[in-house]
């Protein structure tokens, strides 16, 4: 009972290269310097600027927050690498809005890879999130939290402590343990399934008036706070986890609209966009980390969408980006600025892109971790990594230029490949479909970027299959 991944990520890479048959074809695509040229032309265009790691919105990938300030930041945070742990988004998030200059060290999830000696020398635990401070080393997220609060306390998150709004908070605290307890009941239990959803439905009434209590939208009113910090994690992964697991929408069907107001306001906070992952990242790294969760026949088709299986959502032409969306997202898209951003982090990173797709024609991992999403030891099919790297060019290509044009070029490589010097599609098939399936939110772009770079993977995928 208990669902693993509904995509084939436990086959042997190399398995996959045989499955279903793919065009050859020739090198013919942009090389990579010319896609970086292109690249540029089009931020000019776009007027688009890559993004302040250090000083501007957060990003998982930054590795040194400074906020304008320049002095070294005395502060020191570990969190997870791939941005999966909800305990380092709660820190994380009241960081980023506490605009507290910090330093990341980033350390592996026991699920996904071994975490470093001089790491688990300080930790003998290995527990995320820690932090240091003024040479003292903090472990457990609540604690963590309460620090950044007493030792910054020049934008404060909570209320005064022995006031009414203190001891709300407090109770609000509370509630989101009940929250926890209820959502993790009905999520990896494969019984009980209509009692356990009953009670999960009880608490999240109670969260959703809770929410409009101080007339909103936050928790405590009109402002941010450290109770917001604590519930979001975990309702960013009750609303991606039970439509996946369960076939039953929590944001978006109007059940919840105190809810709906609440993630619409934190969707307007930089300090949450940049931590903020997506349903397909959240529905993976879940089972791992919680030992698995239980899927009902009834939310085949809601999974299906959130995984890309349904021939619509994670192929183009790609359906609306808002709202209304299965996956809500208020802030909406920019098809243009989202294809940019995505073709950048491919052209910037395209050796590292492509060896790491190669896993997808080469060797599964061994020994293999327990997170499909990750597969460190993996070995790439360095015999094919020449084609992968056309077939990734390609798909850059199409991010900049559009699908049509694209296709024109690789129809016509297709099309000379029977007079030598052909490339294998099959390889290429599975290393795009295997790169596909790991793009990762926020650690490697953020959603509207991701969307369109998986549906351009995809592109390429039907054009060689068919």
């Amino acid at each position: 009972m208990l669902a693993g991944l509904k995509k084939a990520f436990t086959k042997e890479p190399n398995e996959s290269v045989q499955q279903g048959a793919a065009s050859s074809f020739t090198d013919n695509a942009y090389s990579w310097q010319e896609l970086h040229a292109k690249v540029q032309q089009r931020q000019k265009e776009l007027q688009w600027e890559m993004p302040d790691l250090e000083h501007g919105p957060a990003n998982a990938r930054s590795l040194k927050r400074s906020f304008g300030n320049s002095n070294e930041p005395a502060l020191k945070l570990y969190r997870d690498s791939a941005a999966w742990c909800p305990y380092c988004q709660k820190v994380w998030l009241q960081l980023e809005e506490k605009q507290i200059p910090y330093v990341i060290e980033k350390i592996n999830m026991r699920c996904y890879g071994d975490k470093p000696a001089a790491y688990t020398a300080k930790v003998p635990s290995g527990l995320l999130p820690a932090m240091e401070l003024d040479g003292q080393l903090y472990t457990e997220s609540d604690l963590i939290m309460q620090v950044l609060e007493e030792k910054f306390p020049e934008k404060p998150m909570m209320p005064a402590k022995g006031s009414p709004a203190y001891h709300r908070a407090q109770k609000l605290m509370r509630l989101e343990r009940q929250l926890f307890g209820a959502w993790l009941q009905w999520l990896c239990r494969s019984w009980s399934h209509k009692e356990s959803m009953a009670a999960f439905m009880r608490v999240m009434d109670q969260v959703n008036d809770e929410l409009d209590s101080d007339g909103g939208p936050f928790f405590l009113g009109k402002d941010m706070s450290l109770v917001d910090c604590v519930f979001a994690p975990f309702l960013e992964r009750i609303v991606a986890s039970i439509p996946y697991y369960k076939g039953v929408k929590v944001r978006g069907d109007g059940r919840f609209p105190n809810l709906e107001r609440w993630f619409e306001a934190m969707e307007q906070k930089p300090s949450y966009l940049g931590t903020k992952s997506d349903f397909y990242t959240h529905v993976h790294d879940l089972p791992p980390q919680l030992g698995g969760c239980v899927s009902v026949p009834a939310a085949k088709e809601m999974s299906d969408a959130i995984d890309g299986d349904n021939r619509t959502s994670w192929h183009l032409p790609l359906p609306p980006l808002n709202s209304s969306s299965l996956e809500p997202h208020s802030p909406g898209e920019d098809p243009d600025l989202d294809k940019l951003r995505a073709v950048h982090r491919l052209v910037e990173n395209h050796e590292a892109v492509v060896k790491f797709a190669a896993r997808g024609c080469g060797q599964q991992g061994n020994p293999p971790v327990n997170a499909p999403l990750s597969d460190p030891n993996a070995k790439p099919g360095m015999q094919y990594v020449d084609a992968v790297d056309a077939g990734l060019r390609h798909v850059a290509t199409a991010l900049l230029d559009g699908p049509q044009a694209a296709a024109k070029s690789l129809h016509s490589g297709m099309h000379s490949a029977a007079n030598g010097d052909a490339l294998p599609g099959a390889p290429v098939c599975a290393s795009v479909a295997y790169l596909r399936d790991r793009v990762g939110v926020p650690r490697d772009m953020p959603l509207p970027a991701a969307r369109q770079f998986r549906a351009h993977l995809n592109w390429l995928v039907d054009e060689l299959r068919n």
